[in-house]
């Protein structure tokens, strides 16, 4: 109980407090109601020796913390013990420079096409199938933000050679139109490889999507759901019978942008779920309904989920804590984010001078994750890691010579890009530098110094305690 108090830049739902003043909270507590501060201790925390231990200095956890606090509502007259959770101020937006992933369509494709992310984030979550105990009637995978679907067809090769006979649940959670037609793409060649899978594609928020439910009544009332049996035996036909669903997904899955914050959201929620219609029988107990459907997820994939620059309580609460409430007993959550400290903010740093978007790390996101689940997170694992084991690599991709010598105009732009892009800088202040040669000059300066150009990602893992 007596633990390290207040990890640097702990969120709470009340300001962090000195011992000083916690004790004087205690003692005024008690001098009013003519109680012991050795009962005191018994009562609200179960330890008689709580105020002997705060004057000699020692430190408490905010759990602690917040149960005394909630005893001392508790016990004066109409009091109520505080809220719990974290509280996560509006993030209102600027639709015009905001930096929004499926916004930047060109910044995206020209980074996904020549960096190695998505092939590397790929085999970092593929080790942690090794770890998974999937249950029947299927393993189940959630990504919560499929992309391009690069990351999650990788994803579902290593998972097919390592469960080949085993059915596959596979849901994905993508707001962007475009994204889901690129992942589309993917899916008949993995539907060919493995037929008993069964895809769901979602545009609902992440505290929805793993159960394809609306928190909103009007919304669940509104969704439209799309079951899509395919017919054939070879990609070709499956590809031919997913191309034909272009008018529906154009006339459905639309975003908005909300007039009270700036940020898009969905219009309706969408629901899509493709599977062989030779495999129907097999897959009965696999397919979703309306009304009844599970999470339970044996893997969640959370690669990038979030803006670099919003603030811990939104990631903890908005994003990670509802997917890590979607794990079944002994499944897993890998989150990956991007982590600095390397020669790609070099290069920003030297057009701004102090620009740091990485700020939250995955200790203070775990941390907050744990607070914020309270109760329901006893049977989880946070699992931040060592460096070595939780920072990856990966690098932009180009031939040996276009990183020496003479660099030419387009390796420069491609290494900016990927720059700018990874630290998500708004359009507005790019505008601004692109008027003049400063910016491909020190893409070129840092492609010399490391001859060529990598990243750093760090990675951490939410798992559920098996029964």
């Amino acid at each position: 109980m007596l633990e390290t108090l207040y990890p640097t830049r702990l969120p709470t739902a009340f300001p962090l407090m000195k011992n000083d003043e916690i004790l004087s909270q205690i003692t005024e507590f008690c001098r009013k109601a003519g109680m012991a501060e050795s009962t005191f201790g018994r009562r609200a925390v179960n330890d008689g020796k709580l105020v002997q231990r705060l004057r000699e200095g020692k430190r408490i956890t905010i759990d602690t913390l917040e149960r005394i606090q909630a005893y001392v509502a508790a016990s004066t007259t109409g009091g109520l013990p505080p809220p719990r959770g974290l509280q996560v101020p509006p993030e209102k937006r600027d639709p015009r420079g905001n930096f929004r992933f499926f916004e930047n369509r060109q910044k995206y494709l020209l980074f996904v096409h020549t960096c190695s992310e998505k092939r590397v984030i790929a085999d970092r979550v593929a080790l942690e199938l090794s770890a998974i105990h999937p249950r029947p009637p299927a393993l189940r995978i959630f990504d919560a933000g499929v992309g391009d679907g690069t990351v999650l067809a990788r994803v579902l090769r290593a998972t097919h050679q390592r469960y080949p006979h085993m059915p596959f649940y596979v849901a994905g959670k993508e707001l962007s139109l475009e994204d889901l037609r690129l992942t589309l793409e993917k899916v008949p060649d993995r539907i060919f490889e493995h037929p008993a899978s069964v895809f769901v594609f979602t545009n609902m928020f992440y505290s929805e999507a793993p159960w394809l439910t609306p928190a909103s009544p009007a919304a669940a009332a509104a969704t439209v759901w799309h079951e899509v049996p395919l017919r054939g035996a070879s990609s070709g036909e499956f590809e031919q019978q997913i191309a034909e669903l272009r008018p529906f997904l154009e006339q459905n899955w639309r975003a908005a942008i909300s007039p009270r914050t700036a940020m898009p959201l969905y219009e309706r929620p969408v629901v899509l779920v493709l599977y062989r219609e030779d495999h129907r029988f097999l897959l009965d107990s696999t397919i979703p309904r309306p009304g009844q459907t599970e999470a339970n997820f044996d893997l969640v994939i959370a690669s990038q989920p979030y803006r670099a620059l919003s603030s811990v309580n939104f990631r903890a609460k908005r994003i990670i804590a509802p997917l890590a409430r979607a794990l079944r007993p002994g499944g897993r959550l890998i989150g990956i984010h991007s982590h600095g400290q390397d020669p790609g903010m070099e290069m920003i740093q030297a057009i701004w001078p102090g620009e740091n978007p990485f700020s939250v790390s995955r200790h203070e996101l775990l941390r907050a994750v744990k607070y914020e689940l309270g109760s329901l997170g006893r049977d989880l694992n946070f699992n931040a890691y060592a460096d070595n084991r939780s920072i990856f690599r990966y690098d932009m991709e180009a031939l040996p010579n276009e990183v020496t010598g003479n660099i030419g105009t387009s390796t420069a732009f491609a290494a900016w890009n990927a720059a700018v892009y990874v630290a998500q800088i708004e359009d507005d202040r790019l505008t601004e530098m692109t008027q003049n040669g400063r910016t491909l000059d020190a893409a070129r300066d840092v492609l010399r110094k490391y001859n060529g150009l990598w990243f750093l990602d760090e990675s951490y893992v939410i798992s559920r305690r098996r029964d």
